[in-house]
């Protein structure tokens, strides 16, 4: 793993390099959408497993995905309440959607707005990146520094001195909600309990 100022992380990130950074609930392992590829073949993971888009606004998002205008209205007032946070939206993808992010299943993709200044920062300097938890797949989520230089030696990662007292997460993934178009459903209870 090498570790990077914040500056050289959002640069190597826009680059098409795989990086990792903290967020509100597990830390991130991240490339912009059209190198999610690279997000699969480090975490040995599966096509069928989709990943999530996550970006330093909801704004940013919502051309990720289509729907009614009732279906945006219900989304973005979920949205409002739980963003920025542990809650992450599988919605009816757009055109726009990258199918890298979704191999297996292009008509839907998951979003999140991560509750975490560090995370925020880099987020609205590389736009929306795909992301997961840092971790071989089917394995616990990576927690600490030295895990992630551990599993990941090529990730590229901020220096310990760039980190401040919003370093960790919670240790919680995030709850994932899958619109079926009627109501939600929930495919992962994680950090947020979705009050509808």
């Amino acid at each position: 793993m090498t570790q990077v100022s914040i500056f050289d992380l959002i640069a190597k990130a826009r680059a098409g390099k795989l990086v990792s950074f903290p967020t509100d609930t597990v830390p991130a392992l991240a490339a912009i959408p059209e190198q999610a590829g690279l997000i699969f073949e480090a975490k040995q993971r599966s096509q069928d497993k989709p990943l999530i888009l996550m970006a330093a606004s909801a704004d940013e998002l919502w051309d990720y995905v289509t729907g009614s205008v009732a279906e945006f209205a219900i989304w973005q007032s979920i949205a409002e309440k739980y963003w920025a946070g542990g809650l992450t939206l599988v919605l009816p993808a757009s055109p726009r959607m990258p199918t890298l992010m979704n191999p297996n299943d292009p008509t839907t993709i998951g979003m999140r707005v991560p509750n975490n200044a560090i995370a925020l920062q880099i987020l609205a300097q590389t736009g929306p990146l795909a992301t997961t938890s840092v971790n071989l797949s089917g394995q616990p989520a990576l927690q600490t520094m030295a895990e992630i230089e551990a599993q990941f030696p090529d990730v590229l990662t901020l220096a310990t001195t760039e980190f401040t007292f919003e370093a960790t997460g919670i240790g919680v993934p995030s709850t994932v909600a899958k619109w079926t178009g009627i109501n939600w459903h929930i495919l992962r209870q994680g950090a947020v309990e979705l009050k509808l």
